[in-house]
Order: C-alpha cells, then structure tokens, then sequence
C-alpha cells in the first residue's frame, strides 16, 4: 500500500489530492518553486521540497528534481495531479523505473495518446468515429479549420482559421506555443465544425480488466479553446449517451488504461460525434463527476495504482446535477488579459465543504486571503462547484455564491461566470464552444453603471469612517464636521474604467447625509430634507433620495427611498474594494495633489502585465496599420498580442525578442506622423 505520496504539481490539485491523502491515511509530500514558498499547498503538506527557481521549466517540469525530492523525502508514490508532466510517458517510465508507484496510466498508454496523430489514426482502426486530420497545411480542402498542438491540452497550441490568408501565422502561433507549454511544437489541422459541443466521458481502468465509464460532461463554454464551466450530466438526446459511454470505453480497452482518463468528443449539432483526444490524466472538472456519483476520484485512482480491482463494474446512476465554474485572475473585457497582484480577499460564501464530493457548494481553490499571484502560472485560482437535485436549481445556486463573493486585489472572470449562469440560452442547454462569440451581453459587469455613484458614495463614506476611527482625538465626531454648514468634503478615486469619480458630500451636526454628489451628476435635496443625485446621462433628473443609515469602516449602509442596501467595504492602501447588493467594484482614491509624474511618449505602448517578449514582429522604420501585429507578450503559459492602436510608423521598440518586462513597461512606440522621425 501506498505510505508516503509525492505530489509533482502545485495549486488546488495539490491540494485536492492532499485532502483525500488525509482521508485515507497516506502522507504527503509537495514540492515547490520559489514563489510558491508560501503558497496554501506548500502548508498544508507533511513535508515539503523546494525546487529552486520559478518558471515551470526549472521547477514543475524537471524530472531529474522531482525524482530527487521522491528519494529525498522518502517517498513510494508519485501522483503528477495535471497539467506540467502529468501526460508525460518519460516522467511516468522514469517514476516506475525509479522503483515507485506512479498513480496514473502506465508509460505506453500515456505515448498512444500523447500524440494526437498516432491516437486518432490508431482509434479510426479501432472503429471510433473520427474528423478527417493535416499535418500538411497544402492538403487543406476547404476552412474553417482548427490548428492544433499534437501534444498536451488545455487549449493551448489551438487557432482558429477561417481563410487562407491567415493560416501560416496561426500555424506558426500555435507551434510557439506548444513549443513553449510542451516542449512540442508539433501541430496538426482539422475541419472546424460550427456550433460543436464539447463532451466527454470519465472512464476508469483497473488492472483486473475492468474498464467503465463513470458518466458524461459536457464542457462547451470555452475561452481561448479553454474550459470555464463545465457540467454534469451533459444534456443529451436520447440514446446518444449510451454510444458516447460505448465509445469511450472501447477507447479505453484500445490502449488497456489504467486508472482515471477522460475521452473528449466533438458533439456536431446533427448528433454525430468524433473522437478529439484522451487525457491520460484527472481533469480539472471532475469535481462535477464526483457530486452526481458520489465518488472519490483520486481514492480510486490510488486503489488502482495500488492493484486493488475497482469497486463498481458499471457506473452509478447520475444523482441530480453539478455545475463547475473556473474562477480566473483575469479580465474578460480586455480579451482576458491574466492578472497579477496580491489576493486581499477571497471569501466565497455558503460552501459547505472543499475538495472532496459532497451535496451543496464546493470550493476547490490553490489560493486564500493574501496569496499572491503570479506571472509564472497559469491564471485559474479556484472551481466552484454546486450541486443540487436539478440543472436550474444548481445554476442558480452556483449564480448566487459567485454574486456575492468577495474577490478584492485581483481582477477576475467572476462578473462574466454569473452571466453565463443567468443567461437565458445557458438554462435553455443552448450551449456550444461559439457561446461567448454569440453572446457579447455575458460579458457587461454585474454592476449597472448607473449604480456606480452609490458605491463612491459609500467607499467616500467608509473611508472617512475609517480615518476618524484612528484618529488620535474626538474621534467620535462625524468626519468633515464643522459647526455651521460649510464646504463639503471631497474624495476622488479612479474608478473600474479607469475614469475618475468625485464625490462631493456633506453631513449635518447628526452625521446624517445632507448633500451629496458625484461629478458630472448633480446634487438635489429632497423636500424632506434627504440627499439625492441627479444622473448625469439621463440629463440631471432626480433620482431616489438616499439617507444615511450607518457608516462604519468596513460597512455602510444607505436608505434608497425606503430600500436598505448594505455595502461592504475593504480598504487597502489607496484601493478600495465594495462590494454591494448590484455587484462589485474595485476603486483607487487618489491623493488630494497629485504629484508630478513622467509621462511616456505619445503613442507609447505599455506593458499590460508583467512577461516575456517572445517575439517582435516589426522594425523600427516601419509603416503600420490600426490592428497591425507588433509583438507578442508571453505570459501566464500564453501569448498576449500587441497591436498597433491606429496608422503610423514605428518609431521605437526598446524591449528585444526574449527581453523581460513588468507592467507598464514601453514596449513600442508608434508615432503617426506618415514618416519616421
């Protein structure tokens, strides 16, 4: 039996194999780079061993260390959790070889289908119905296609292309990043099939000949080729889940698999289905499979790594429905840019337990309050994950738990998740991995615009409440109070779109609200004295009155024509972090004189995150066009495009093809004059 089990990875999964660990007794190891040191998976382990440095090439994905951290730590087990090396044949031969127990599919079944080529070619033998597939890009008979990365997953090394002309630049895109997340930048194309389905099928394999599938999900919401929710059971006509299920266990036996994999198929909206690939690995949403079964994954991948026989030879019957969302530190609006930054506040509420199956709310997540994240790694910070006994119900649960989290210090997809959740085509099951393509409306924040005054009126407030609170004198006098009626006091703060929002704002010897404002709006009184707001794009009308119920430094609370509404508030530094009934926003209060600062040069292009440029496209001379490719921005496992904001020539490029960055870093400069100066 397993003793002592290492786990070569990092973040949530780390941690959700540690908890299962616990359950059963196994003690666990982790390793981890530098800045991972203080990372929740790196605590919560028995013993721990640092890979010294931070990108994945010279920590998670170096085998000779992580067989020295097995043999330093006295280890008998090694579980590669996913992604890094988890579908790596070499690692997996070297763990066995090294004389330890590797919790996964054996060497020879990780290579069948590690190469996408060699696995649909074998599988079309073994009568899986399979798309027509190019290594050759002049064997095209007709777009749009799919480039795709022959090795790994996870979206990354895929485009789409829908004409010719842009197919060498996506083609040699796709191999940089395969390359790049890898170490293969082999690529392959197939026909893209409009409006497809993403579904796949859970299968497990012990070594007594079972194999059988553990039910369906269908994963078609995607970002960039990637999974953002995931569900199960999919929405199927009826008898298609049967031949998925037959399908993808007759793929399981075709490579005599061991242990949990996943079989992806490509739902075409006529109902026939082709094989994409097989992860010889755990998916990050099989937390969906373990809410409606009932199952531990990762016990069971131990018991079969272990050669104990499964304890089921058919799966159990889908109980009620589970819905997954991938939280990501990233910002939807500008393309989902990743974002960097220190997390203040991750609270998610209502979860009634984490990483293991259970009923209600569940949160697997690689972070907490005051983790930082980083450049190194990919951008997911935790699933959510509801459960309840039908489809709508766990939506609306999952809807609500999101809603009211509190995400401070990091800009996140959260706003954009809820939306989807809502929208009317996601309850209707008119789902497809075009969804967000179709469906530009997910992508407005939860908070209406029109309510953004409000929530500078209540971080002005908690924020003077804050100050008067620490106050070395008379610090129960309302902030701002003066005998007789006299100026208001002012607070400015850069809002979420980066423009600024004044708030203008008065209390009476009370500390009630007398007047307020925020610019462009305009202050009007009430006849009963109240404060309203007039709204500026509805041309200056009155809007409810608001009275001051209470105002304290993490809350306020505000009477809107008889509607209590609360805000909670978080202050750090100048940022300032409110969370309210219509959604969230995140402002920064800026200093009454702002100092002078050096501002870049006209038309300079700045980093939008720290990275890597991994390749310049341009010279400096050279005539460009609005949109024109300048370079690439390597960060978080991808590639970052930088465009030419409008026509002119480019007159620097001060960072080089492999040159490191941090934010707001020039990376070029394009002047419009016609020629160079």
């Amino acid at each position: 039996m397993i003793q002592r089990l290492l786990v070569a990875n990092r973040g949530e999964i780390a941690r959700r194999i540690f908890a299962t660990c616990r359950a059963l007794g196994v003690e666990t190891v982790a390793v981890h780079s530098d800045a991972d040191a203080d990372a929740p998976f790196v605590a919560e382990a028995d013993q721990t061993v640092r890979l010294p440095g931070n990108a994945p090439a010279e920590t998670y994905l170096r085998i000779d260390l992580l067989l020295d951290a097995a043999r330093r730590a006295r280890a008998d087990a090694v579980h590669p959790g996913y992604g890094f090396l988890a579908e790596h044949a070499e690692f997996a031969a070297a763990v066995t070889d090294a004389g330890l127990t590797w919790v996964g599919p054996p060497a020879k079944a990780i290579a069948a289908m590690g190469d996408k080529l060699a696995a649909k070619a074998l599988l079309a033998d073994a009568g899986v119905p399979v798309l027509p597939t190019w290594a050759d890009a002049g064997q095209l008979t007709g777009f749009p296609v799919l480039v795709k990365a022959a090795a790994g997953g996870g979206g990354r090394g895929m485009r789409i292309v829908r004409d010719a002309a842009g197919l060498a630049e996506a083609v040699a895109s796709a191999r940089r990043e395969a390359a790049a997340a890898f170490g293969d930048g082999t690529v392959f194309i197939e026909p893209y099939v409009e409006r497809g389905r993403h579904v796949e099928v859970q299968i497990l394999g012990d070594t007594h000949g079972t194999v059988v599938a553990l039910g369906e999900r269908d994963c078609s919401i995607q970002r960039r080729h990637q999974k953002i929710v995931e569900e199960a059971p999919a929405v199927l006509a009826s008898g298609l889940r049967e031949r998925l299920h037959a399908a993808a266990v007759a793929v399981g036996r075709a490579v005599e698999y061991l242990g949990a994999g996943t079989v992806e198929f490509l739902l075409a909206p006529d109902g026939q289905f082709f094989f994409l690939e097989m992860n010889t690995r755990l998916q990050v949403e099989h937390p969906v499979t373990e809410a409606v079964t009932g199952l531990d994954l990762v016990r069971l991948q131990l018991l079969v790594a272990e050669g104990e026989p499964l304890p089921l030879t058919a799966a159990p019957p889908a109980d009620g429905h589970a819905v997954e969302v991938r939280l990501c530190a990233e910002d939807p609006a500008q393309g989902f840019r990743p974002a960097t930054g220190t997390l203040h506040r991750f609270s998610v509420p209502g979860v009634a337990g984490e990483f293991a199956p259970l009923r209600g709310l569940r949160l697997d997540s690689g972070v907490v309050d005051g983790s930082t994240v980083t450049v190194h790694y990919d951008s997911m910070l935790a699933k959510v994950i509801a459960w309840a006994p039908t489809r709508a119900e766990a939506a609306r649960a999952l809807a609500g738990a999101l809603a009211r989290a509190q995400l401070h210090g990091v800009a996140t997809n959260r706003d954009l998740l809820v939306r989807v959740l809502r929208s009317r085509a996601f309850g209707a099951a008119e789902v497809d991995t075009g969804f967000l393509d179709r469906h530009p409306e997910v992508f407005a924040p939860l908070l209406p615009p029109e309510q953004l005054p409000l929530v500078a009126l209540a971080a002005a407030l908690a924020t003077a409440a804050d100050r008067r609170a620490a106050a070395p004198v008379l610090a129960g006098l309302p902030s701002g109070w003066r005998n007789v009626p006299a100026f208001p006091q002012v607070t400015r703060f850069t809002g979420p779109d980066g423009g600024e929002i004044e708030v203008r704002y008065r209390l009476d010897r009370r500390g009630a609200l007398a007047e307020w404002s925020t610019s462009p709006a305009v202050t009007l009184t009430g006849p009963d004295g109240s404060a309203a707001v007039g709204d500026a794009t509805s041309g200056g009308g009155p809007a409810p009155a608001v009275a001051l119920v209470d105002a304290a430094p993490d809350r306020v609370v505000v009477d809107v024509e008889g509607l209590r509404r609360a805000f909670r508030v978080q202050r750090v530094g100048s940022a300032v972090f409110v969370d309210g009934p219509d959604g969230a926003a995140s402002l920064t209060e800026l200093p009454r004189f702002s100092p002078p600062t050096a501002e870049p040069a006209a038309g300079s292009l700045l980093a939008p995150l720290p990275g890597a440029v991994a390749r310049v496209h341009v010279a400096v001379g050279q005539r460009v066009a609005a949109g024109d490719l300048l370079l690439t921005l390597e960060a978080m496992k991808l590639e970052h495009p930088v465009l030419a904001p409008a026509d002119g020539v480019v007159a620097e490029l001060p960072v080089p093809a492999g040159g490191q960055v941090d934010t707001g870093a020039v990376l070029a400069v394009v002047n419009s004059e016609e020629t160079p100066v």
